[in-house]
């Protein structure tokens, strides 16, 4: 795998908007923090476009892409927002580009088909963390959510234990692998592409929004049909926000799903990590080591940076 180099203090970073559109209000209210961690940056050209759901053409936010990979004042890259549209490009990503042009990538939500397209096509590991218009500029954005940020500037392990939040082991045991996964959405629609999310001998993160237990059933499904709960070391359960059934008398909970696919696997299963569409959201490399300790309910990544 390729670590991005670490950010120092009046590094540039690139911002873009890969998938819906934001407002230059909330990605304007995001630069004082960005300030804050010594950071210079500069906006992509379609950031501020509409076009539908998308912020501007699918050419427009794959150019913006390349070309912050590409210019060499750029240091880094951070996604305004998600929503959807990444994976309309994803078979024209220049891997070539940016293999050449190794930057910490961050984003999450829809920005997984990005980091599952550019890390098994690259090697380049990238981050899993909090987006500066969907995130950073909210009200509730947690403090803690914020220091993640950290791990662009120095090659910090993620030490994750119950001192953050509540855990639960769902199977026991012990299990190593690279840190793969993201957007369990994200990750069904990968299925059958030539960016299918590879989960051999990996530990498998999922998380998910507006999911309802039926259809985080029918995405769990897909994956098992497909082998990848199977194949994986481990499963890391993320946040799975606004979940609530429409019909509260004709359900299986959430936990009675996620018993359903995990129990039987043989391998350690924990749940409760506030990883996600949440706060505090606490941000993750993709494409390096962890150890999943579901004994001790402790989640361990080593550092995405150099």
């Amino acid at each position: 795998m390729i670590r991005p180099e670490r950010l120092v203090k009046g590094d540039v970073i690139g911002i873009v908007a890969p998938a819906s559109p934001v407002t230059r209000e909330q990605v304007e209210h995001s630069f004082s923090f960005l300030e804050q961690l010594g950071l210079r940056y500069k906006v992509g050209q379609s950031v501020y476009a509409k076009n539908g759901y998308l912020a501007g053409s699918d050419e427009e936010r794959l150019a913006d892409l390349h070309e912050m990979f590409k210019d060499p004042e750029v240091k880094g890259i951070i996604c305004a927002g998600g929503g959807y549209g990444s994976a309309r490009y994803a078979e024209q990503l220049d891997m070539e580009l940016i293999q050449e042009n190794p930057k910490a990538f961050w984003g999450f939500s829809d920005i997984t088909y990005l980091h599952t397209a550019i890390r098994q096509g690259t090697g380049l590991v990238t981050f899993h963390g909090p987006m500066l218009a969907s995130c950073v500029a909210k009200n509730e954005f947690h403090e803690l959510s914020g220091k993640m940020f950290g791990q662009l500037f120095a090659p910090v392990e993620v030490h994750y234990s119950q001192a953050i939040s509540p855990l639960e082991r769902i199977v026991g045991g012990v299990a190593e692998g690279e840190v793969v996964g993201g957007n369990l959405t994200q990750l069904a629609n990968s299925l059958g592409s030539e960016f299918e999310i590879q989960t051999n001998q990996k530990l498998l993160f999922i998380e998910d929004v507006g999911e309802e237990p039926y259809k985080v059933d029918r995405l769990l499904n897909q994956l098992r049909l497909a082998g990848k709960l199977r194949e994986a070391a481990g499963i890391i359960i993320g946040d799975f926000a606004k979940a609530e059934p429409a019909n509260k008398d004709a359900t299986l909970t959430l936990d009675e799903v996620f018993v359903h696919y995990f129990s039987n696997l043989g391998k350690p299963v924990v749940k409760g990590f506030k990883m996600g569409h949440c706060e505090p959201n606490i941000a993750i490399p993709l494409g390096v080591k962890g150890r999943l300790n579901a004994e001790e309910l402790t989640l361990t990544i080593l550092p995405g940076v150099n």
